[in-house]
This record gives structure tokens, C-alpha cells and sequence, in this order.
């Protein structure tokens, strides 16, 4: 990239400022009370408001909203099929592994099937789908100062194998599936 004029050194390339994010998701569904049993009933997240009968709002903490789900172009309609681009999926970040377990106690007691599970070094990810076969990944960050770095000092990720009955282990007493559909924990395959 060339400053403009007669100028031959470079531009520096724009970088975004530091402060800004990723605001929230909309997902086109389905069956929006199927859809609101997942996100609200399974994974917790509040409903804030609801937009007439086509879309619904959902947060954590009180914030006006995270994830939105609707069905304005969506009715009844079918997930994209495999091999076309789109999202890939929607990471949800909890703060910390016992909040993430929680999570997973509440997926494996409603049956939904794991799609993987993979430590990264950077954090802790659990792969699933919601019911409109949306890329859903619960994650945790582990502590900045443990991330894996090169001699170099560079970013080193990786995908490694997630003891899941580890981190089931450290989900809190009583965080089990209150409301919806229920299940047994014990008889759940792990993907190990």
C-alpha cells in the first residue's frame, strides 16, 4: 500500500482501536420458541425484549442484547447445506471454567450431541449446534500470562485434546438442568 502523491513510503496499515468489539449476533431461525428453548432455556441467556411475533432479544447481564433470533426471512425454513460459506459459528465466552461447566452440564442434560471439544491453549471450547444447525462454541479464555508463546515471543495456539470429565467435575452443585428438556448426564457419551 502506497501513500498517496509522489510519496514512495508506505502507508501504515489502519488497525482498529483497541477498544472496539463484537457487539452481538442475529440469527435467522426456524421456529423462534424452538430457538428461545436452546439460547434462553438450555444456555441461560435472558430474554430483554420481544420484537412483535418474528424476532426476540437475548443477553447476559442485563445488557440490551447478545445474541437476537429471527424469523423475518427465515419461517420454517432449512439450515444452509454443508459446503456453503456463512458463519461458521457463535462463541459464547464465560468467566470461568466452573461457569463453563456449568454450561456443559446443562447441554449434556438436555441431549444435545457434542460436535467437539478442544483445548487451545489460549481457552477451553465445547462445540455444539443449536436447533437450526448454527455453529454454537462455549468457551473460557484461560489467564493471559499462561497463553502459549513461541522463543519469539509470538502467539502459539493449538487444538488439543479437552478432558471434559475434568471440567465436568468443576461445575458447581445444583447446576444441573432445572426447566426443559432432561436428561442424564451419566449415560452421555464424552467425546475424549
Amino acid at each position: 500500500m502506497r501513500a498517496s502523491g509522489n510519496n514512495s513510503t508506505p502507508a501504515a496499515p489502519y488497525i482498529i482501536d483497541a477498544n472496539a468489539g463484537i457487539g452481538h449476533v442475529h440469527l435467522k431461525v426456524a421456529d423462534l420458541q424452538r430457538a428461545l428453548d436452546f439460547y434462553s432455556g438450555v444456555l441461560g441467556l435472558e430474554v430483554m425484549q420481544r420484537y412483535g411475533e418474528g424476532a426476540v432479544f437475548l443477553a447476559a447481564g442485563g445488557y440490551h442484547h447478545h445474541i437476537a433470533l429471527n424469523t423475518w426471512e427465515s419461517l420454517g425454513g432449512s439450515p444452509a447445506p454443508a459446503g456453503t460459506t456463512g458463519l461458521y459459528h457463535t462463541a459464547i465466552v464465560y468467566p470461568t471454567r466452573a461457569a463453563l461447566a456449568t454450561a456443559l452440564r446443562r447441554v449434556l442434560a438436555a441431549k444435545i450431541p457434542l460436535q467437539g471439544a478442544a483445548d487451545h491453549g489460549v481457552s477451553e471450547s465445547i462445540y455444539l449446534n443449536d436447533p437450526d444447525e448454527n455453529g454454537v462454541e462455549l468457551y473460557c479464555d484461560k489467564p493471559k500470562e499462561k497463553w502459549p508463546r513461541g522463543a519469539d515471543g509470538n502467539l502459539e495456539m493449538y487444538t488439543r485434546r479437552l478432558d471434559l470429565h475434568a471440567l465436568l467435575s468443576e461445575a458447581p452443585a445444583g447446576s444441573e438442568l432445572e426447566s426443559g428438556p432432561q436428561g442424564s448426564v451419566g449415560r452421555t457419551r464424552l467425546p475424549l
